[in-house]
């Protein structure tokens, strides 16, 4: 005789193969047949008819709570099926989806971060300490070259200004240092213009005027300054009779130099006699 082992193991393995659309055909099943029970049972006037027309026999007392089935009852089954140590069991599966926002969440974040100009704090935080160490080498590294390039602009602000304060040597070609000069330059301009060089003499005259307007009284003139640039930077620093020498003598040199004329005796001689008191050094008169 064959032992039952053989028989219980492809029973044991069918009924866990056995899926869960099969179990709840089975009920779906059991549950149709109580409703046919009710269903066959004669209706209240058919009944009555029947009774009429046939003898009188005695009641049969029938349990119709037996054949009815009730959705509780039917739960109660298959919680007995799923307890079954038989019974393969669920099989869960995991689904990835995008989580939505709820609207009630955004005022709590917005509450969370009332300041959204910390947020380098909160990285400053996260780092891990060789980063931050990193970090503030490279913000000192920053703040040492920021400092040198303020300490170089400074350095070239103030050799800007001391070139700026050096007064020129020459202004076009006529050199107006006063080493180059004599130091009666009235008496030097009258014995070129006796000698017949009126160009060489009306020169010297210019040529110390602006060495007075420069070194004596302060006058910004340039090397490339015009004589009509001269007259306008002067007009701040003389007095009105000394600007008015300055623009005689500024006519008479450019007559003589650029339109090749002679200059009056009497105008050159008025030139020289006022040139030490409308050009004395460091006067204004």
């Amino acid at each position: 005789m064959r032992s039952p082992e053989p028989l219980r193991e492809p029973l044991r393995d069918g009924l866990h193969a056995l899926p869960l659309t099969l179990l709840h055909a089975l009920l779906l099943a059991v549950a149709m047949l109580a409703c046919a029970g009710v269903r066959a049972q004669p209706s209240a006037s058919e009944s009555a008819s029947a009774s009429a027309s046939a003898p009188v026999v005695a009641p049969v007392p029938v349990k119709v709570a037996a054949s009815a089935i009730d959705a509780d009852a039917v739960w109660t089954a298959e919680g007995e099926v799923r307890a079954d140590p038989l019974w393969a069991g669920d099989e869960k599966k995991k689904v990835l989806r995008f989580k939505k926002k709820s609207k009630d969440q955004e005022p709590e974040k917005k509450a969370q971060t009332p300041d959204d100009s910390l947020w380098w704090i909160e990285l400053f935080k996260n780092l891990s300490s060789g980063l931050r160490v990193a970090l503030w080498l490279i913000v000192a590294a920053a703040l040492i070259w920021v400092l040198l390039r303020l300490r170089d602009w400074l350095k070239g602000q103030e050799g800007g200004r001391a070139l700026k304060a050096a007064p020129p040597t020459h202004v076009g070609s006529l050199d107006i240092r006063p080493e180059s000069l004599p130091d009666d330059i009235g008496a030097a301009a009258r014995a070129l213009w006796q000698r017949g060089e009126q160009r060489a003499a009306l020169s010297l005259l210019y040529r110390g005027a602006l060495s007075r307007l420069v070194h004596g009284h302060g006058v910004p003139i340039r090397s490339a300054s015009t004589e009509r640039e001269c007259l306008v930077l002067a007009a701040a620093r003389v007095s009105p009779a000394s600007l008015d020498f300055l623009s005689r003598l500024v006519s008479g040199w450019q007559t003589v130099a650029y339109a090749q004329r002679e200059l009056p005796a009497d105008r050159f001689e008025a030139l020289c006699a006022d040139f030490d008191a409308r050009m004395a050094q460091g006067s204004a008169t």
